[in-house]
């Protein structure tokens, strides 16, 4: 059985720094893209960063420049790294595998993932 496992989340004042960790197990994902999605209450899951097998990273233009995906393949997990967060990072955060190996097409779809953890929550207080 696949499972992926969020931690890390937590409350943080605005203008700190926050690490999420995503271990996956059942199988192992180095050759599928992974991703970080969030969803604030009220509204839409949303694309924060992708990281595809090859290490090349994507991010939304909300969280460029303080955020930071990562891969350990030999520990099969994914890291995102968060700094300067802000009252607007406020939201659960998803870890999330890729469908398909050797692509990262439309990586910021959450429709092409199909693994995905429960979810860890982040609360950022202004």
């Amino acid at each position: 059985q696949v499972q992926l496992v969020e931690s890390g989340g937590g409350l943080v004042q605005a203008g700190g720094s926050l690490r999420l960790s995503c271990a996956a197990s059942g199988r192992t994902f180095s050759t599928r893209s992974m991703g970080w999605f969030r969803q604030a209450p009220g509204k839409e899951r949303e694309f924060v960063a992708a990281i595809s097998w090859t290490l090349s990273q994507y991010y939304a233009n909300s969280v460029k420049g303080r955020f930071t995906i990562s891969r350990d393949s030999a520990k099969n997990t994914v890291y995102l790294q968060m700094n300067s967060l802000k009252s607007e990072d406020t939201a659960v955060y998803y870890c999330a595998a890729r469908s398909l190996a050797y692509s990262d097409r439309d990586y910021d779809t959450p429709t092409q993932y199909n693994y995905w953890g429960q979810g860890t929550q982040v609360t950022v207080s202004s």
